[in-house]
């Protein structure tokens, strides 16, 4: 008898879930000139809402992991889903800075479980050559579904107002969550559509399905390479939230371009960062056959990733016109996502039976970028006479740093090898 592919709707799963987690997080950043205007915020005002999705999903991170590697990713995925499509629907109802300002943390704090117990379900459900591959996919799908927010935003816009929009965004994930946690079991053991012949494949990988909560906190902290991997991660956040937040207005400012032509443009970051995580994703595995050495060709992968990024990054700047600026952007973002899938990776080898925890520590270190971006951005534009190529210059400089990190990082030796 052949194996089943049940696995293979375990990537479906979380690949629609990345999709709907970029809509409700890049959609106020399109949505943001008309949140001003109604609420009366500037530039300031709305660096620090962006901010407040940023500090919680930093310091949610690592209690997500963690609670996924206690309680398994079934109950909470569906719980934190539900939770943050709530806070997307409640956006709509806000009518005050700080009353916008709690709901997006809310919001962000809902979302910080997302991706570390993703990584977890992929930790148990897909055999080792396998999670690589799936991390690209997932990240493709997380990009694209956020490079398309923006028209996707606009036209919406076109049938109702931002505060019905919303409404509309957060009630689709309620229904994800609903029928994710009728189907998903945390051991694949238990699902009725695995065979035994598809369980010899992902055995493995199954072992590590068992509750645990006795996280080894200090081998985690005392490892050099997971705080190198924190570190890269920062480096690698902190530019690319400039995609998620300022880019809009950017364009808006920067090139004078109406609020449709620059929904056109934004695409491309987050469009090109999708393909370049698929294609490490398949291509870091082949690379690691070539050389013999799946940590040689993580760090090599992740070091070009960064250094191309930097180069490109400050390239837009030199750029005269939008086009040739956004295409500049849009490859230093598929630059960025090179490094995505090995980082992951990273996680899912390292962490073992605790990679939920660690991928979200992270994920928490890398966020307290999406903090800062957008919180620097404002003073580099008020003591640079609204300068936004001062901006795009720092985000390449900070590309440069991570570089000089992966080199240093080992990116395979698990936690609990002794």
């Amino acid at each position: 008898m052949l194996p089943t592919k049940s696995r293979h709707l375990v990537i479906i799963f979380a690949v629609t879930l990345a999709i709907l987690s970029y809509i409700d997080r890049v959609a106020i950043s399109t949505a943001a000139p008309f949140i001003s205007k109604d609420l009366n915020f500037d530039k300031t005002d709305m660096g620090y809402i962006f901010g407040a999705f940023g500090l919680a999903y930093a310091l949610f991170e690592i209690p997500g992991g963690w609670m996924g590697d206690w309680m398994g990713a079934r109950k909470v995925l569906m719980r934190i889903v539900i939770w943050w499509s709530f806070f997307t629907v409640a956006t709509g109802w806000m009518f005050s800075f700080w009353s916008m300002w709690v709901t997006r943390f809310l919001f962000g704090a809902g979302e910080a479980g997302c991706f570390p117990n993703l990584t977890k379900t992929y930790t148990t459900w897909l055999p080792k050559d396998e999670q690589v591959r799936a991390q690209g996919i997932t990240w493709l799908a997380a990009r694209w579904g956020g490079a398309f927010t923006g028209p996707l935003v606009i036209y919406v816009f076109t049938l109702m107002d931002w505060r019905s929009a919303f409404a509309v965004f957060g009630v689709i994930g309620v229904v994800w969550a609903v029928f994710f946690y009728l189907w998903y079991r945390d051991n694949p053991a238990d699902h009725p559509s695995v065979n035994k012949q598809e369980l010899a494949i992902i055995q493995a990988s199954a072992q590590k399905v068992e509750s645990h909560g006795d996280v080894p906190w200090g081998k985690l902290i005392g490892r050099g390479s997971v705080w190198g991997l924190w570190l890269q991660y920062f480096l690698l956040s902190y530019p690319w939230y400039f995609y998620i937040t300022w880019l809009p207005t950017y364009l808006q400012e920067h090139w004078h371009l109406s609020g449709a032509e620059a929904s056109k443009l934004q695409i491309y970051p987050l469009f090109f960062g999708g393909i370049g995580a698929i294609f490490s994703g398949f291509i870091s595995p082949r690379l690691a056959t070539r050389i013999g050495s799946t940590a040689k060709a993580r760090r090599i992968m992740s070091t070009v990733g960064f250094a191309g990024a930097a180069t490109l990054m400050y390239t837009a700047t030199q750029m005269g016109s939008p086009l040739p600026a956004m295409l500049a952007m849009g490859m230093a973002s598929f630059f960025n996502d090179l490094v995505m899938p090995n980082a992951w990776g990273a996680c899912m080898d390292v962490g073992g039976k605790f990679a939920g925890t660690l991928s979200g520590s992270m994920n928490m270190m890398g966020n307290f970028a999406g903090l800062a971006a957008p919180l620097i951005a404002p003073y580099i534009l008020l003591y640079t006479n609204n300068d936004w190529n001062q901006v795009l210059t720092v985000m390449a400089a900070v590309y440069l740093c991570g570089a000089f990190v992966w080199p240093f990082i080992d990116p395979v030796t698990p936690l609990n090898q002794e």
